[in-house]
């Protein structure tokens, strides 16, 4: 059961990286300008994020394994039309459907796994594995989609989602149990709620997303402000309706809150350091990329081996508060021995260490986040609080790109990575310290996680309100 559930979320993080190793061949084949391609990836990203919450709680009142095969099928399906696209509006619209199932599949799926191994004291375990593989999947899709697009053309790197997304769906439908959905008033779904939230999300990852491409423009603008409008509506519909989608009492909950506030702020670091490097090892040092991917899997190992196996039993022994202080203090001190990085710098002796250091921060935060976030959820909310864990991280990896983009347009005056090769060092360095300051922050909301949340493994009676 595990193996389909985390094998569909890898499916799910892949498709984000995979397809930008292929943007300049798909920019090329289809006669995309290099503003359009960029909504490739965005047309994915805003759907994707805006609709976990929603997912989540849909999964709670109808039932996880049903609407987990829906999202399976219409990712499955998307992928086999975006792989079929001779035109750019058919691929972002086969973009945008795929998002929809993503979300779908990846708030189920974190949902099923809370319900199924909780009762089994398995779930600190089953967390960290399916953590692992979520986190090890970027990296392996930007590998995939170096070999896919060399070897078969572009078209593959959605070809290759169309088999295993409609095994996978065969394959849940006879193994996954049937989960009961929630009973009583809170099977009623809180539609204005679900509308503005979407909404909202969608609003302000779309403004992120176009900061983090280097696109600042009225609309931007206008993006973030519609955004904040229509999450404080949602705030106000939350706070008058008789079944909210989110009971703001959940929010209130500290372990909750602040867990996934460094899940956030995980994410605000780790994105934009990958991006970067990325760029780094082929702009300075003449990587290929399937090179510059293929230096990045000690990261994708150390991801799934400590965060998959080595964390869980970290936090069980000694809490989820401690783990992640330490976590965020690697993190931190990973992202300052990038700023140090150079035109010069050696693989082995300089950027391998990197690697090591800010992976092993990452890959502990990632998955102690996802268990503190977890813990503290009563029967018939875990499908809304693995929504809202996912939703942070969607909405953290925006927030930290646009900052670091930002700080290189500042610093490159307006030329990015094609600047003079001194002034753009200069300028990765800055952003990397950039980047460090979200992981600073995260200690201090690591610090206030109360407690050992990792002590009781969520299953059965609801659980006390905190404090």
């Amino acid at each position: 059961m595990l193996g389909l559930l985390v094998t569909a979320q890898f499916a799910v993080v892949v498709d984000f990286s995979i397809v930008q190793i292929a943007l300049p061949t798909i920019r090329a084949d289809l006669g995309m300008s290099l503003a359009d391609s960029q909504w490739i990836i965005s047309a994915y990203g805003v759907t994707f994020a805006g609709l976990l919450l929603l997912s989540g709680r849909l999964s709670d009142i109808y039932g996880s394994k049903r609407l987990f095969l829906i999202g399976l099928l219409v990712f499955s399906l998307s992928s086999l039309s975006a792989g079929l696209a001779n035109t750019e509006l058919v691929l972002i619209g086969s973009r945008v459907v795929q998002g929809v199932g993503a979300a779908i599949d990846s708030a189920t799926g974190l949902a099923m796994i809370t319900r199924i191994f909780a009762p089994l004291g398995r779930l600190n375990q089953a967390l960290g594995i399916f953590t692992a593989v979520s986190s090890a999947g970027f990296t392996a899709g930007v590998l995939l989609g170096g070999v896919l697009t060399e070897a078969l053309g572009w078209r593959w790197i959605f070809f290759v989602n169309v088999p295993i997304g409609l095994l996978g769906t065969l394959l849940s439908f006879r193994v996954l149990p049937n989960l009961a959905p929630s009973q009583g008033p809170s099977r009623h779904l809180d539609v204005p709620g679900a509308l503005s939230i979407t909404l909202g999300l969608m609003l302000l990852v779309y403004g992120l997303s176009e900061v983090g491409n280097g696109v600042t423009s009225y609309l931007t603008y206008a993006s973030f402000g519609l955004s904040g409008l229509v999450i404080l509506a949602f705030l106000a519909i939350e706070a008058s309706s008789s079944a909210p989608i989110v009971h703001l009492g959940f929010l209130k909950r500290r372990t909750i809150f602040f867990a996934n506030a460094t899940a956030l702020l995980t994410f605000a670091t780790t994105v934009p350091w990958i991006f970067f490097m990325t760029s780094y090892l082929q702009v300075f040092l003449s990587y290929s990329p399937l090179d510059a991917a293929a230096s990045l899997v000690p990261g994708s190992l150390i991801y799934f081996f400590l965060g998959g196996f080595g964390a869980p039993r970290l936090v069980r022994w000694l809490g989820a508060r401690p783990v992640l202080v330490g976590a965020m203090l690697a993190l931190a001190a990973g992202m300052y021995l990038t700023s140090r990085l150079s035109i010069g710098s050696s693989y082995l002796v300089d950027i391998l260490p990197t690697i090591v250091v800010s992976s092993g921060g990452g890959a502990l935060s990632a998955t102690a986040s996802n268990i503190a976030a977890l813990s503290g959820t009563r029967r018939g909310e875990e499908g809304i609080a693995s929504g809202l864990i996912n939703t942070s991280r969607q909405v953290g990896g925006p927030v930290g790109l646009a900052l670091a983009v930002s700080v290189v347009g500042v610093v490159t005056h307006g030329a990015g990575l094609f600047g003079p090769p001194s002034q753009v060092v200069l300028a990765l360095q800055d952003a990397f310290i950039a980047a460090a300051s979200f992981a600073g922050l995260a200690v201090l909301t690591s610090l206030l996680i109360p407690g050992r949340p990792h002590a009781r493994e969520p299953s059965g009676p609801p659980a006390p309100p905190e404090a």
